[in-house]
């Protein structure tokens, strides 16, 4: 299948629940965008755990940046949140086992939670924290032939099965195995990138 083009020339990154750009996927792409395509504009932002906050900040973020040539990557929690963003911008997206429904999954962790790459560093998940992600819900995909979706049948966090069904028409690439981190990432950067329009 042919990427899209134009190529992005501005790439939005979004981690997961307790996640951080620190997290290896999201340095993966980093790397790879630096080295291969050092004039795309980069943004791997901390998102604070308040759902609202987080897009407020993302919206406001890339408010100037070019509908057609921007593309946002999310793992997890940051696929819903990249789900959120493709359909408010009309833009390329790759989810990467995204999360279906965060309002239901996260009511358990309601409470301190510690980063995942720095346990020292803790913060509190609020209960309208809950209500704010179902706030969030995107709806039917706009267009489905812009999303493309890594979904891992390994996952041991989130079904496959509701990942897959949330995606409709989109591109998806299912892996036999793997895990919800998507340990083999790296062996498949090159198609996610690729569906940007960068090689």
């Amino acid at each position: 299948m042919p990427s899209p083009t134009p190529a992005v020339s501005h790439l939005l990154y979004l981690h997961g629940f307790r996640s951080s750009p620190m997290s290896t996927k999201a340095r993966m792409v980093a790397a790879r965008v630096a080295q291969r395509h050092p004039g795309v504009d980069w943004w791997c932002p901390q998102l604070p755990p308040s759902p609202k906050a987080a897009m407020e900040m993302v919206m406001a973020g890339i408010a100037s940046w070019p509908r057609s040539r921007m593309g946002v990557i999310g793992s997890s929690l940051g696929g819903f949140y990249a789900t959120y963003v493709a359909q408010a911008c009309d833009c390329r997206a790759v989810l990467l086992n995204p999360a279906v429904d965060p309002a239901r999954d996260l009511a358990k962790y309601v409470g301190e939670q510690a980063a995942w790459h720095d346990p020292n560093e803790r913060f509190f998940f609020e209960p309208r924290y809950v209500d704010e992600l179902r706030a969030l819900q995107a709806g039917p995909l706009r267009d489905p032939a812009k999303l493309f979706a890594v979904i891992a049948k390994g996952d041991e966090v989130l079904d496959w099965r509701e990942m897959t069904g949330r995606y409709p028409g989109a591109r998806i690439k299912l892996l036999e195995g793997s895990d919800h981190a998507i340990t083999d990432f790296d062996d498949h950067i090159a198609e996610v990138l690729s569906f940007l329009g960068l090689s």
